[in-house]
């Protein structure tokens, strides 16, 4: 049995369908979705899973060190299964000026392992 996660971003409100029911994600968005939520969550955050998470937001305030956040998003994407493991995603880290307000942008490009199709997804960590 699937269960259907329901479409809702890190931080953001749940989605509602056009019938008034809670909007499920489905397709790269699911995916889109698992990833950041992976990506964002501390480890030790979810009780029944300690293990989970990057904790990404932890780095933010730090010097970034861009080698070990591109390897801990690649580790942590590749327990994702909307992640195909062939061709390797592509994952830039750019640090973000703290006169900027600080914290790092990441970009990955990774195969929707479901669909096949490239996916891309971008976004900033920052306070």
């Amino acid at each position: 049995m699937n269960l259907a996660d329901l479409d809702q971003y890190v931080g953001g409100d749940l989605s509602i369908s056009a019938t008034g029911d809670l909007q499920t994600a489905t397709g790269t968005i699911r995916g889109q979705q698992r990833i950041l939520r992976r990506l964002l969550t501390n480890p030790g955050e979810y009780i029944f899973h300690p293990e989970y998470g990057a904790g990404l937001p932890q780095y933010v305030g730090r010097t970034a060190d861009v080698p070990k956040i591109r390897a801990l998003v690649r580790g942590q994407i590749q327990l994702e299964e909307a992640v195909a493991r062939a061709p390797a995603p592509e994952i830039n880290v750019a640090a973000i000026p703290s006169a900027a307000g600080g914290g790092f942008a990441i970009t990955i490009i990774y195969t929707d392992a479901p669909s096949g199709q490239p996916v891309t997804l971008s976004f900033e960590v920052g306070k």
